[in-house]
């Protein structure tokens, strides 16, 4: 049902879309399944771009809001989306989905990891994952920044978050306790001057 779907533009929103706990379950299970590395670029791509659930613009929203609350990103997008679409046995069974299959592989690579961490090349091996993981992250987050075709105050703003995160090593919780208020008035500012040139 959810594959044939037309994918959503950039700005529109899919809000009146209807997802049951099984297609829940299955896509966050799918999210667990190909998210080596870090679960959030499968996320974006099962949610956005493979079952349409949310707009890229929606998407954006409730990364945002889960990058803010405590706990793992994808945790928090799977509780939110779980809840909008089936209320909190949604968002039970979006988390089950997509902690499962993690699970199960952890304990069994930490198990092999037990016998085999001092062999030649595993070293290597996940030094060469993690950076396909930061790689990963990297592309997910210029393709959105690409179809949300952000504003210039937008770009500003997610370069100084960038410069004081990465340059200057600010903690995210001052980072954003920071930013994510100068980011809104901005933005309040800006559509109000938008709202007088009208």
């Amino acid at each position: 049902m959810s594959k044939t779907s037309a994918p959503a533009a950039p700005g529109s929103t899919l809000i009146g879309r209807h997802v049951n706990r099984r297609e829940l379950f299955l896509g966050f299970l799918k999210v667990g399944l190909i998210g080596f590395g870090g679960t959030a670029p499968a996320a974006h791509h099962v949610i956005v771009e493979d079952r349409t659930w949310l707009s890229e613009r929606e998407y954006a929203s409730l990364l945002g809001i889960g990058q803010i609350l405590p706990g793992a990103n994808t945790v928090n997008i799977a509780v939110m989306i779980g809840d909008r679409f089936q209320g909190v046995s949604g968002a039970c069974v979006s988390v089950i989905g997509l902690l499962a299959m993690p699970l199960v592989i952890l304990v069994i690579l930490a198990s092999l990891y037990q016998h085999f961490a001092t062999a030649p090349g595993v070293g290597a091996a996940i030094t060469g994952t993690a950076a396909a993981a930061a790689g990963l992250v990297v592309g997910t987050a210029l393709k959105m920044a690409w179809r949300l075709r952000p504003t210039r105050l937008a770009i500003v703003f997610g370069l100084i978050t960038i410069a004081v995160i990465g340059g200057y090593r600010l903690p995210l919780v001052e980072a954003v306790a920071i930013i994510a208020p100068l980011s809104i008035g901005a933005a309040m500012w800006e559509h109000r001057a938008r709202e007088r040139m009208r």
